[in-house]
């Protein structure tokens, strides 16, 4: 047993580092880059008609967002062949140069039919192989993002919202830069998403300038992402909240798919759309992806004819894999990725992989009738014009809704919290409570607040969450603030080393507690999380999970903070049997719980 503490600690030292490979970006378009940075004058973009009602807006993304339009892009971004990184400039008809151009040429039409509103740039950068990308040799050193812009109405609040997704594809070779990669599923499905928001959203104002960002250099390591975050870090630019949609639009469960996914081959899931975000449960990207999810159910679902079913994810990602939101958190900004419940692959290469994702059988489809023109799609377009619908709403409210506050809760007696809200003053305030789910328990909306403390219930559970959002007159929230832990039977302590003591205080002296993993019983993957007062505790933290007869199952390190620290365990599906998870503070069990596994 000693031995294997031992293991524990010394893996819990692990750590590593990486690098990525874009240089000198820069947006082509002065009056593009001048918005970006605030420095428009709002009135030379109006609106012909200026529509800023919420729920104006929400239904008319509802009835203009067409899975005609979506399915028309589909089919010209499946025509050009191939659309890797490194692929043709100069056809007109093959490979990534035409296929940029032709994306540029569509944001031209819709400004156009907007009265020019929508901005136009390329989002200029040199690529160069690194031990952070595939180090394809690459031709094509100079290379391009498709920004259309949408300037605000207003420029005192000069924070931006980004909705990306890549163009580039590839099939199993990723340095085959001439052969077939039609990309349809990944991710033509998400830059079709991208341009149709721009078509329908240019219609509206907006509060905050709304970015529309078609990426190249994903399956290279997020290169053309990263030269956007990195650009507009350098610029001090204000990010709200980035959507990034990779793998859109396909219902179908395929041989494999990464974990956490979907179940069986053959599996069809229509309903189901996942948000993956970074961190853990009180992030900000968490919170992002709880907006999203609370704007779609209280602005459209009572709407639409068929409800989307959000999933907030454990995870940053699929394991093992990432996508273009990770160039936003890689440097703080707030992102998520929103991608389809079930995938047709899981991209590994292998011998003997037949799926579709990172292959040439990511097409569009099949000619079933043998007429040239393909009749049986692979993509479900109505499902990708829901996928679009929730996108488009949640960046139209959070462009449309005043700025984020602050709270400061404090526990009172008999079940209220009181919370102080800064700046006090608004029409009307959301308090989000949250116990033991990834998603909000109870969202409260308080009218009539004449000072800046009001009080709200709490659940019963002794630890929970809390979060505020300032509400405007026209009933749209902000984001909400970071959430605030509260626990009701346990005093969290900040306490450093005291040296004059003989014998220092255990771990528990500092608050810390290991919480039941979640949901337990579970199959595939759980949620382990700690809570501590403390962070002297951080670089000497592991979970060791073992069997119940006492065999080591896995050592898992944990940067164990001030707070709340969690950690996803995966186990994978089909195991059975109940394991143990013991909190290793120094080598030496702190507190242990019972996990069990139960094939679904």
């Amino acid at each position: 047993m000693k031995k294997n503490l031992l293991l524990a600690l010394i893996h819990c030292l692990a750590g590593g580092i990486g690098a990525f490979a874009q240089t000198n970006p820069s947006v082509t378009s002065t009056v593009v880059n001048n918005i970006l940075l605030g420095n428009y004058t709002p009135s030379t973009y109006a609106a012909s008609t200026v529509i800023t009602d919420p729920n104006t807006i929400s239904e008319g993304l509802l009835n203009n967002i067409s899975a005609d339009s979506l399915k028309a892009d589909l089919v010209d971004l499946n025509s050009f062949y191939t659309r890797n990184m490194f692929s043709d400039t100069t056809s007109t008809t093959t490979g990534i140069g035409a296929a940029r151009r032709w994306v540029y040429s569509k944001f031209q039409q819709y400004s156009a039919a907007r009265g020019n509103r929508l901005q136009l740039s390329w989002l200029k950068f040199t690529y160069a192989p690194s031990t952070y990308s595939s180090a394809c040799a690459g031709t094509n050193s100079t290379q391009y993002n498709i920004m259309a812009v949408l300037p605000g109405s207003q420029t005192t609040d000069k924070s931006i919202i980004i909705i990306e997704g890549h163009v580039d594809s590839r099939n199993t070779n990723n340095c085959d830069e001439t052969g077939s990669a039609p990309g349809s599923g990944d991710n033509a499905t998400g830059t079709a998403l991208v341009m149709e928001l721009a078509r329908v959203m240019s219609q509206y104002t907006f509060k905050n300038t709304i970015v529309f960002s078609v990426n190249t250099g994903e399956e290279e390591g997020l290169i053309g992402a990263h030269a956007l975050a990195n650009y507009l870090s350098s610029q001090k630019v204000l990010i709200k909240a980035v959507n990034n949609n990779d793998v859109s639009g396909g219902i179908f469960c395929g041989h494999t798919s990464s974990a956490p996914s979907c179940p069986y081959y053959g599996n069809i899931d229509s309903i189901d759309l996942r948000i993956f975000s970074l961190g853990n449960v009180n992030s900000a990207d968490k919170q992002w992806a709880r907006y999203i999810k609370l704007e779609y159910k209280e602005q459209l679902s009572s709407l639409v004819k068929v409800p989307t079913d959000l999933q907030i994810m454990e995870l940053d990602d699929r394991v093992g894999r990432g996508g273009d939101h990770q160039a936003f958190t890689d440097i703080g900004y707030t992102a998520v990725r929103l991608t389809q419940a079930n995938e047709d692959g899981d991209a590994s290469d292998s011998v003997g992989y037949i799926d579709r994702q990172h292959s040439i059988r990511d097409s569009l489809g099949k000619d079933t009738n043998g007429d040239g023109i393909i009749d049986s799609l692979y993509t479900d377009v109505d499902y990708l014009a829901r996928n679009t619908l929730v996108n488009g709403n949640s960046l139209a409210m959070v462009a449309l809704g005043p700025d984020t506050i602050t709270l400061n809760p404090s526990v009172l007696t008999a079940n209220r919290v009181r919370v102080a809200l800064t700046p006090a003053g608004a029409p009307a305030y959301r308090i989000a409570i949250r116990s033991a789910t990834n998603d909000w328990d109870s969202v409260y909306t308080i009218t009539g607040v004449s000072v800046d403390t009001i009080t709200v219930p709490y659940p019963t559970s002794t630890t929970f969450y809390i979060s505020a959002a300032a509400v405007d007159a026209s009933g749209t929230e902000s984001q909400f603030s970071s959430e605030y832990t509260l626990s009701t039977d346990l005093v969290i302590l900040d306490l450093q080393p005291d040296t004059t003591r003989p014998t220092p205080p255990p771990p528990t002296y500092y608050g810390i507690q290991l919480m039941p993993n979640r949901p337990n019983p579970f199959d595939e993957s759980t949620l382990i999380t700690i809570n501590s007062g403390t962070d002297i505790f951080a670089a000497r933290t592991c979970l060791l999970i073992t069997s119940i007869n006492g065999s080591v199952v896995s050592r898992i390190p944990v940067s164990l903070q001030k707070g709340v620290s969690q950690v996803v365990y995966n186990h994978g599906y089909g195991v059975a049997g109940i394991y143990i998870c013991s909190l290793l503070i120094d080598g030496l069990p702190v507190q242990s719980t019972k996990m069990i596994f139960a094939p679904r």
